[in-house]
């Protein structure tokens, strides 16, 4: 069992790719620790999006309390700061409890928002420059604004996502007052709290049939009735929600129906490429451990033993 002193202010990851087990490991882990999950999913945020995003059942946010999904109105827009203020105050809340957060998702940029102290560089805020972007962002849209970025300073567009407007508005606002690019900048990337990090480590094939039988059952329970519910309410791909793997391919073909097989290739294609972006990601995340126990007991055991050893 985990000596619970080794974690005093201490946060768990348990993050990788899609499909990999992640939300399974990190319920049997807040049950054993008697405390709450923090999502790391930029789609199941959105209430409504429940099959395709493999959401959490009701039954399984039951056992163990779930923050950071369902929170977000589908026809809404979530930025990663969105995310960071959120996720920072659940955060201080479960510290100030003595609880051990654990943050379980995939999206890296989440992540990356809530576990690191970025500086984005010393230069100086200039109010006229950012009310200039933000009226740009306002009129033209996110897309816009990252295409201004990307032209100006494309590593660090890179290193962004476009709905992060707070931070595109910052690196376009640096460029323009010092001349210097955001990516010239070195950053200190100081974690803000101590973390473990966890994520499965699965041969490539495993993992691909891992992601195709997943996607096979999302349509067994229901996929195609939710994103006809979804569209029926008014939805289009003009809304971030519906730019989700899983979402976005139903708005390839006009008939959806008739094209069902191909959707469903689509789909699982992406999650495959998705997955592989992800890994890449994270194995720049410090302090990861890779699990190759892949049943749950096993895994569990697994982080015990490196928490106990103070591992990081």
């Amino acid at each position: 069992m985990v000596q619970k002193n080794n974690l005093n202010n201490y946060a768990i990851v348990i993050c990788g790719p899609t499909g990999s087990g992640k939300s399974d490991l990190a319920i049997k882990l807040a049950q054993i620790l008697n405390t709450e999950i923090i999502s790391a999913d930029s789609i199941a945020i959105y209430k409504e999006l429940n099959i395709g995003t493999a959401k959490p059942t009701k039954a399984e946010q039951a056992l163990v309390k779930h923050h950071l999904i369902d929170c977000v109105e589908p026809s809404d827009s979530f930025t990663v700061s969105d995310y960071e203020n959120m996720a920072s105050s659940v955060v201080k809340k479960l510290f100030d409890e003595n609880k051990v957060p654990i943050i379980c998702g995939g999206t890296g940029f989440y992540i990356k928002s809530l576990l690191y102290d970025l500086s984005y560089g010393n230069c100086g805020k200039n109010d006229a420059v950012r009310q200039k972007y933000q009226e740009i962002l306002d009129n033209y849209g996110a897309e816009y604004l990252y295409e201004i970025l990307t032209e100006l300073d494309p590593e660090t567009a890179k290193k962004l996502h476009p709905n992060d407007t707070m931070r595109v508005i910052r690196a376009l606002e640096i460029f323009e007052t010092s001349g210097v690019k955001k990516s010239s900048i070195i950053d200190d990337n100081k974690p803000k709290f101590k973390f473990f990090a966890f994520s499965y480590d699965y041969e490539r094939s495993v993992l691909y049939d891992r992601i195709n039988r997943r996607v096979d059952k999302m349509f067994e329970i229901g996929l195609l009735d939710e994103v006809k519910g979804l569209i029926k309410g008014g939805l289009t791909l003009e809304n971030q929600s519906m730019q989700g793997i899983g979402y976005k391919e139903f708005f390839e073909f006009n008939d959806i129906d008739s094209n069902l097989q191909e959707i469903k290739e689509n789909i699982k294609q992406n999650s495959r490429r998705y997955a592989k972006r992800q890994i890449t990601f994270f194995k720049k995340l410090e302090n990861l451990t890779y699990l190759t126990d892949f049943d749950t007991e096993s895994a569990i055991k697994s982080v015990f033993k490196v928490i106990n050893n103070g591992d990081n």
